[in-house]
């Protein structure tokens, strides 16, 4: 299997948006990605145990920095008879880190600085084990999570477009919103089987102000108490993704490519918001948005997503809740 295989075989969200990327920057884009999936295999992984995760992650991460062999780290990786998407991305680890080293110098730096920055925070989360006390606390988990790749992937954009190099004093305070924005709607689509897997992203601080305990979220006895609570995480995803958007919106319409990119995933979560928001069924399973409603998205955005006002108007209508 080779890596577009493997992006299109990992991503619904973003495979698209980084296939549209032009050349170089779309390899670049592939393998930054394809690595941060095998990050999340280790830190999302249900058989593991803590400390073993731990472990991997940091022995991962000494892999990037060109410490250890490679080799040392397959040998102690086991996978499930069913494969995750993550789970068959860290299969083909050898051919990701063999093409990360390919990379010329200038995309390679970043990519293995920022990738290597995410391991680190994921071990130190996992060490710590999930107790989110604050939504400081939270912010500090997603940013680990998610923030820093708002960092590469802006850094890999000034690298191809000297246009977006000259706007960097602006982009970079926004580039972890974009991080935080979708990982904040992961949050509240994921609510269950985040649960099952034992880990609950809500801070308590969110639960104390709703009263109710953050061990009966999913108690359907607390259900009125348990979506306030979901209402404040709907809230703060909102608040990320405005942010966000001005991001985008910073990006030069003449980069079309650059902006689907970003534009895809922030549409398709501004659409999971909706369909979460004030849904009972965010405590029962995990919430998503209709094929048919994706790949339209997706068309529209092709055809006029080089319009900002076009873009504002369409984002608008995509957070109407839908009937039912």
């Amino acid at each position: 299997m080779d890596l577009e295989q493997l992006l299109r075989a990992s991503s619904r969200t973003f495979a698209p948006g980084i296939e549209g990327l032009p050349g170089k920057l779309g390899w670049a884009m592939t393998v930054a990605y394809l690595l941060l999936r095998v990050s999340d295999y280790l830190e999302d992984n249900r058989e593991m145990p803590g400390q073993q995760k731990v472990e991997l992650l940091c022995l991962w991460d000494q892999v990037l920095a060109g410490e250890v062999a490679l080799s040392l780290w397959t040998e102690q990786v086991s996978f499930p008879d069913e494969m995750t998407p993550d789970a068959l991305v860290a299969q083909h680890a050898v051919r990701v880190v063999d093409a990360l080293q390919q990379l010329p110098t200038e995309v390679y730096v970043p990519i293995v600085k920022h990738v290597r920055d995410s391991t680190q925070g994921m071990a130190r989360w996992v060490a710590r084990g999930p107790l989110v006390l604050t939504e400081a606390d939270l912010d500090d988990y997603m940013h680990e999570v998610a923030g820093r790749v708002g960092y590469l992937v802006t850094d890999l954009f000034a690298w191809y477009s000297h246009s977006i190099r000259r706007r960097m004093g602006r982009l970079m305070p926004l580039a972890r919103e974009c991080g935080l924005a979708l990982q904040t709607v992961n949050v509240v689509r994921g609510l269950r089987d985040d649960y099952e897997r034992g880990w609950i992203f809500v801070p308590e601080s969110f639960c104390a102000r709703a009263g109710i305990a953050r061990e009966a979220l999913f108690d359907p006895a607390c259900q009125q108490q348990a979506m306030q609570v979901v209402d404040m995480l709907a809230d703060k995803a909102e608040r990320h993704l405005q942010a966000a958007m001005t991001y985008f919106k910073m990006m030069p319409p003449w980069q079309h490519g650059i902006r689907l990119s970003c534009l895809f995933p922030l549409l398709l979560a501004r659409r999971t918001l909706a369909v979460s928001r004030r849904s009972c069924r965010v405590l029962e399973s995990k919430a998503k948005v209709g094929r048919d409603e994706v790949v339209q998205i997706m068309w529209d955005s092709t055809m006029w997503g080089w319009s900002n006002w076009w873009v504002e108007r369409y984002a608008r209508r995509l957070a109407v809740a839908p009937a039912g």
